[in-house]
C-alpha cells in the first residue's frame, strides 16, 4: 500500500502560485488568491468518540480511534489556522463530551457535539474517524454526507477529490452517511474516514506523521476548493 506524496509540479497546474506552506514533509503547495479564506468564516473540526467511547481498535499495534481522531483533528486545526480559518473543536482532549450523570452517555455526547456545532456560526464541519471492516483488505479513505443535503455533498466531493487525488486508495467517490454528526448539523458537514485500522498495513501508516500532515492537508485543500466553488 502507498500513497501518492503531494507535488508542488502537480498542484501548480491548477493553482496560481501566492501562498505556500514549507512546513508540510518539506514540500511547498501552492493556493490560488481566490482561494483565501475570509476572516469570517469559521470551521468546526470534530474529532470522533473519546473519553469511554474509544471507537474502534487497530487490530496489530492496539492503537484506538480516538486518539488517532484527536491527532488529526488537532494537525487539521493547525493547518486550517496557518490559512487564517477559524476553528472550532468539538473535543481537544482525550476526554468525552458526555454528562458523567448522564444514564444514556451516548446520547449526552451526541448531543453535546450537535450544540457545538450548531452554535458556532461556522461556515462548515468536518468530522474525523477510523474506519474498521471484517476483511483485513479493505483500506482507503472515503467520505460521507447527509441524504438530502447538497451543500453537504459538494464539500464531500470536495473532500474526496482532494484525497483521491493524493492517495491511491482513497475512494473516488462519496457516499451518504447516516450520522448523527451529519443528519443534525445546520452547516454543510462531511464525515472522513481516514482509512481502516483493520488493514494492519494502513494502521501502520496512519499512524506516522508524514501521513497524518498530507493527509491533513489534502483534507484542507478539500476545504479551500470547497468555498472557491
Amino acid at each position: 500500500m502507498k500513497f501518492i506524496t503531494i507535488k508542488k509540479r502537480t498542484l501548480c497546474a491548477v493553482l496560481m502560485i501566492l501562498v505556500t506552506i514549507c512546513s508540510v514533509v518539506g514540500v511547498c503547495y501552492a493556493v490560488r488568491a481566490t482561494s483565501l479564506p475570509k476572516p469570517n468564516r469559521t470551521i468546526v473540526i470534530d474529532a470522533g468518540h473519546g473519553g469511554r467511547d474509544g471507537g474502534t481498535v487497530g487490530k496489530t499495534t492496539g492503537v484506538s480511534e480516538s486518539k488517532l481522531n484527536l491527532d488529526y483533528a488537532l494537525e487539521l486545526k493547525n493547518l486550517c489556522q496557518q490559512f487564517g480559518f477559524e476553528v472550532v473543536l468539538t473535543r481537544s482532549s482525550m476526554d468525552g463530551l458526555y454528562d458523567e450523570s448522564a444514564s444514556n452517555k451516548k446520547k449526552s455526547e451526541m448531543e453535546k457535539r450537535r450544540q457545538i456545532i450548531n452554535n458556532s456560526g461556522a461556515d462548515l464541519m468536518i468530522s474525523l474517524h477510523m474506519n474498521s471492516f471484517p476483511l483485513s483488505s479493505a483500506s482507503g479513505a472515503q467520505v460521507f454526507y447527509a441524504k438530502g443535503s447538497s451543500l453537504g455533498f459538494e464539500l464531500a466531493k470536495s473532500v474526496q477529490n482532494a484525497l483521491s487525488q493524493n492517495f491511491e486508495n482513497a475512494r473516488d467517490y462519496v457516499s451518504v452517511g447516516d450520522y448523527f454528526v451529519l443528519n443534525y448539523s445546520t452547516v454543510p458537514a462531511a464525515l472522513v474516514e481516514c482509512g481502516f485500522l483493520s488493514n494492519p498495513e494502513e494502521e501502520k501508516l496512519l499512524q506516522t506523521k508524514q501521513y497524518r500532515q498530507e493527509f491533513c492537508y489534502s483534507v484542507l485543500y478539500g476545504i479551500i476548493s470547497y468555498f472557491d466553488m
